[in-house]
């Protein structure tokens, strides 16, 4: 069914005057479409990859905190002191095994003191 309706337009993607036979009609042809519709897929992923690296740099910055909260504890768990000195769970587990670290159970975790974390790197 066609319509009688000759409505003058501008294109939205290239800017350009065409008659629009509906109300609806954006584009002057298929080809301004498409490349309409491509912009507005690349600017979605430019969004989602912008999203993404504010998302890793909030993360990044609650790492940083979490460190500078770890600074002020006097006792430390095993997980916290490889967040401190930057190294795996598992290297501090080795050195509480060879004797560099002494560890004391409570609970169901070890408790490192602070002061054998600084004294070894003095």
């Amino acid at each position: 069914m066609s319509s009688n309706l000759y409505i003058p337009k501008t294109c939205q993607h290239c800017g350009n005057l065409f008659t629009a036979r509906t109300t609806v009609t954006k584009y002057c042809g298929d080809s301004c479409a498409k490349k309409a519709y491509k912009a507005r897929k690349r600017k979605e992923k430019v969004d989602a990859a912008l999203q993404e690296t504010k998302a890793n740099q909030e993360a990044q910055d609650s790492i940083t905190v979490s460190a500078d909260s770890l600074s002020n504890k006097d006792f430390l768990s095993i997980t916290d002191a490889s967040k401190l000195i930057g190294v795996s769970r598992w290297a501090i587990q080795r050195m509480i095994k060879r004797g560099q670290l002494k560890a004391v159970p409570f609970g169901r975790k070890h408790i490192v003191a602070r002061h054998q974390i600084e004294n070894l790197f003095n």
